[in-house]
């Protein structure tokens, strides 16, 4: 898949959550082709101390209103950086890169969509691409009470949601593998993306049960095209740049206890 340097123009920016913002960018052109699960390195202006890139998932691609969605976490300079934008504000990205998530093969084909924090990001547009092929998926997000929940709305629109909050102020008590909809029901694949320690029990649950599973790794990635060798991950097949191997893997390939 081709990928671009863009100029885009931010359209708008919503703050989400305290620290949370989305936003909203388009072009004067068609916007390239996106996958779900790939994402952009964005390009953090205004401060010395951001020279590098900052890697940030695709969270949602609109192809009538020619717009691509980014939900940014202000967790450091560079992020804060990005999220301070406004409407009329230029962003300079490399997109798409990085190789996404395996969309069913059939319409029958369940698959649960785990998120946790801003690893919610790219399942809407996962979801929103299921739901265009005629798939219902359903989506299984997390946080550690209800506030720091993100985009339910938004989701809402795809499929049905189930939520954990580990304060119990949302959904269920406890963990996104807590949840009783994993006992309730039967998957054909999963696909999450979230905190390292979410990933791995979702993964250990996928494995135990004989389910097909995918991870988005979030390794530091500043060059996004596996120049800068930050993101390597150790896995079957040797060590690999999470930004082009990846950053979506199947839980097969990674080197981690199940």
């Amino acid at each position: 898949m081709k990928k671009c340097i863009l100029d885009l123009t931010v359209r708008a920016v919503e703050k989400v959550s305290e620290k949370y913002v989305l936003i909203r960018l388009t072009d004067d052109k068609p916007l390239p082709d996106m996958r779900p699960g790939q994402f952009v390195e964005v390009r953090a202006d205004g401060t010395a101390d951001t020279y590098l890139r900052r890697p940030i998932s695709i969270n949602f691609v609109d192809r009538d209103a020619n717009e691509l969605w980014l939900l940014v976490a202000m967790i450091g300079d560079g992020t804060r950086a990005i999220g301070c934008v406004s409407a009329g504000c230029k962003l300079n990205c490399v997109l798409p890169l990085g190789n996404g998530f395996t969309m069913p093969h059939t319409q029958a084909e369940r698959v649960l969509l785990v998120g946790g924090g801003v690893g919610v990001a790219p399942l809407l547009y996962m979801g929103a691409e299921m739901r265009r092929m005629g798939c219902e998926p359903v989506f299984l997000l997390g946080a550690r009470r209800a506030a720091d929940l993100l985009m339910i709305g938004e989701f809402a629109k795809y499929g049905r949601v189930c939520v954990t909050t580990e304060d119990g102020s949302a959904g269920e008590k406890g963990f996104v593998t807590n949840h009783s909809v994993l006992t309730a029901e039967r998957f054909d694949r999963i696909a999450t993306c979230g905190p390292k320690p979410m990933m791995m029990a979702v993964a250990r649950y996928a494995h135990g049960e004989g389910i097909e599973c995918e991870v988005s790794l979030e390794n530091t990635m500043a060059c996004g095209i596996g120049a800068c060798l930050c993101c390597v991950e150790k896995t079957v097949a040797g060590n690999l740049c999470v930004c082009k191997a990846g950053p979506v893997f199947n839980i097969k390939k990674l080197l981690w206890q199940l």
